[in-house]
């Protein structure tokens, strides 16, 4: 009976730590020939026992590689992505994407900030053998090999760069037996799901706020419908608030800083680390739901409108209030400016400025549009800067981080970047394509060498100029020192005119009074 007791167990467990159990047993017991011998028995038949029957182990599912997915939990299918099922008391990371690693843990999940770490509970004996095997294993012993998996995960989504991710903090995931007793007892117990990621890296920088942080966060978290608790190592605060509107369209909770917070907060489920699909959009094809970028915009509608109806409210307000104290004037003018396309021109101060912006302004003017300058600050409020480019029919802007507002634009709109020398291919890639993929019409202007600021300071022939291509393929600094910030751009209106008359033509279908022809 003994004997059956010890084999209906062993078929229950894991080999791995089985083997390490025994491995124990044998080394403080030192049985007889006999017991041995029996144990070797029950050892090998143990190993090859998960080989016969995996068809029916769910732990086969972990081995299904793909594309990252979008969960853990659901149905299995032949295709299903790694990690897209895990049973309680595992840890699974998935670490075959290029840009960023992400785990999932589930079962007794408590985070403890001191020691940088998430610590996974077996809520029962994973099988009767190790226990039983367990229980013959002295206490200081038993300790040492309690860890059952341990990972180490930097939740930021810019994996294939190391010298940004040495400055990223790293987490400990640590899987552990809850039969040897729990350390961390929980301060707070959470119903929902947990996200924690990082937002140290580029931050600073509004292109990878949203391309390294808040569209991954959407990816990752859109499909828990706000039933979800977000905890960020590398906190900012200034960095909740800016986005805060967006937050608070994606939980329903508050962000919890997870060094700063020393309580232990337990969960059945997290997620460490986003999910990250290509510059600035959201793949439709890899999210459970079939959203795409556009999706993502619609969130940030409803993100803003209700501060910008605020705005309005405000305005409205006060123009009732200056009609008080004023004669009335005729409304025909406002009428008529009503009526004209609206672009916007986001200006910058220094590296990429244009410096014959105000000759563009009275360029756009007379060709029929009404124009709003646009110079947002690091403290702009994100809700203004939505309201201008929501409602704008055009906008332009030269190369750089600040690009990233086209999000803030209407499908059916029109996106003009120039393209100073040297920052072609990042253009495309960072702003033209995405924005294509938006639904926005895009019109991309290269400046000609006499355009630029470096014509007067390198020779006709000179290879900046000529070939720039020669230096970006050098690397990234040499793009950043030449051509991103050393130059500013001083457009050929009569050129450029071509593609406002383009612009202007696309949103009215009508042929703009000028055209510098």
């Amino acid at each position: 009976m003994v004997h059956h007791h010890r084999y209906n167990l062993l078929k229950k467990g894991g080999d791995e730590e089985a083997g390490t159990l025994l491995f124990l047993y044998y080394r403080r017991r030192r049985p007889n020939l006999l017991s041995v011998l029996f144990l070797s028995l029950l050892s090998c038949t143990f190993i090859l026992a998960p080989r016969l029957f995996s068809a029916s182990s769910s732990l086969s599912h972990l081995c299904s590689f793909g594309v990252q997915n979008e969960g853990f939990v659901g149905n299995i299918d032949v295709n299903a992505p790694l990690c897209s099922s895990i049973p309680n008391g595992r840890i699974c990371c998935d670490r075959s994407h290029f840009r960023s690693d992400i785990c999932f843990m589930k079962g007794d999940v408590r985070t403890h900030s001191p020691s940088s770490s998430v610590f996974l509970y077996s809520s029962k004996s994973n099988n009767g053998f190790i226990s039983y095997v367990s229980s013959m294993i002295d206490d200081g012993e038993q300790e040492e090999h309690d860890e059952l998996q341990h990972e180490r995960i930097k939740p930021y989504t810019r994996k294939w760069e190391p010298s940004i991710m040495d400055t990223i903090d790293e987490l400990d995931l640590i899987s552990k037996r809850a039969n040897l007793g729990v350390h961390h007892p929980c301060d707070l117990i959470h119903n929902v799901p947990a996200v924690i990621f990082s937002t140290g890296g580029y931050t600073g920088n509004l292109y990878h706020e949203f391309n390294d942080g808040i569209m991954p966060l959407y990816i990752t978290s859109q499909h828990f419908n706000k039933k979800v608790v977000f905890f960020i190592l590398d906190y900012r605060n200034w960095w909740v608030i800016k986005y805060g509107d967006i937050i608070s369209h994606l939980s329903d909770h508050p962000v919890i800083d997870f060094i700063g917070d020393n309580r232990t907060h337990c969960f059945t489920e997290a997620i460490i680390g986003l999910k990250i699909h290509d510059e600035l959009t959201v793949d439709s094809s890899l999210m459970r739901s079939n959203e795409s970028i556009v999706d993502f915009r619609n969130l940030l509608d409803r993100a803003y409108w209700p501060r910008i109806r605020g705005l309005i409210q405000e305005e409205e307000q006060e123009t009732v209030d200056k009609k008080m104290s004023t004669s009335p004037t005729s409304g025909s003018v406002f009428d008529y400016q009503a009526r004209k396309p609206k672009l916007v021109i986001l200006s910058r101060n220094g590296s990429r400025a244009i410096m014959n912006e105000n000759s563009l302004v009275k360029t756009s003017e007379e060709m029929g549009f009404q124009v709003q300058v646009l110079r947002p600050e690091r403290t702009t409020e994100l809700a203004k800067i939505y309201r201008s480019l929501n409602s704008s029919d055009v906008m332009i802007g030269v190369h750089g981080a600040a690009m990233t507002h086209f999000l803030f634009m209407k499908p059916g709109s029109v996106l003009i970047q120039v393209i100073p020398l040297g920052t072609e291919w990042a253009a495309e890639t960072y702003y033209g394509e995405p924005a294509r993929k938006l639904g926005l019409k895009y019109i991309g202007y290269k400046i000609k060498g006499r355009e630029s600021s470096l014509f007067d300071e390198y020779d006709k022939d000179d290879p900046v100029l000529r070939n720039p291509s020669s230096f970006t393929k050098k690397g990234w600094e040499y793009t950043k020192k030449i051509y991103l910030e050393d130059q500013t751009v001083r457009l050929e209106l009569r050129r450029f005119g071509k593609r406002l008359a383009r612009a202007y033509y696309c949103i009215t279908g009508i042929h703009p009074q000028s055209s510098l022809e």
